[in-house]
């Protein structure tokens, strides 16, 4: 009596923690969720372009300040061409092996407008993942701040990419 009683309350908890991804699984633009990522997307933009720069810059020698302010807003192009190039489908695309996603996705083939990501539009998403791969380069910026090339940074964070 006592087993059945207490495998009726496994199956029970089973069932809810079942549920919510049940409820998740629709495909259904959430207006509220969509503004909430496009929220947070500027917030993390601006961490990176004048949060981040400007705390570099007030780092660094006066003479360097505007070196900083442009490999952060280099950093931040850069990353955003391979983002749209290669990053997104290599991050997010259909999987081809255990490791890695693939070029199905390159140059956002098959992301429109009407395409989904869980509840809100794949470019919302896309944006989102992309700000977090700007800041990433660019916060290692204020460990080569006055001792590297230019030239060697823009190489260094793309190929870090």
């Amino acid at each position: 009596m006592i087993t059945s009683i207490l495998r009726t309350k496994y199956f029970a908890a089973a069932l809810l923690l079942l549920l919510p991804s049940v409820a998740s699984a629709q495909d259904v633009l959430n207006g509220a969720n969509t503004a909430w990522i496009l929220t947070s997307t500027a917030l993390v933009l601006f961490m990176t372009l004048p949060g981040l720069a400007l705390f570099y810059g007030g780092l660094v020698r006066t003479r360097n300040v505007l070196s900083v302010l442009m490999q952060c807003f280099s950093i931040a192009v850069v990353v955003s061409i391979l983002w749209l190039v290669v990053g997104y489908s290599i991050a997010f695309g259909p999987s081809e092996s255990a490791y890695w996603g693939g070029l199905s996705k390159m140059m956002f083939n098959g992301v429109v407008v009407d395409s989904l990501s869980g509840d809100i539009p794949e470019t919302v998403f896309a944006s989102f993942q992309m700000t977090f791969a700007i800041i990433t380069p660019a916060l290692i910026v204020g460990a080569f701040a006055e001792r590297i090339k230019f030239s060697a940074m823009l190489l260094f964070s793309a190929c870090g990419r």
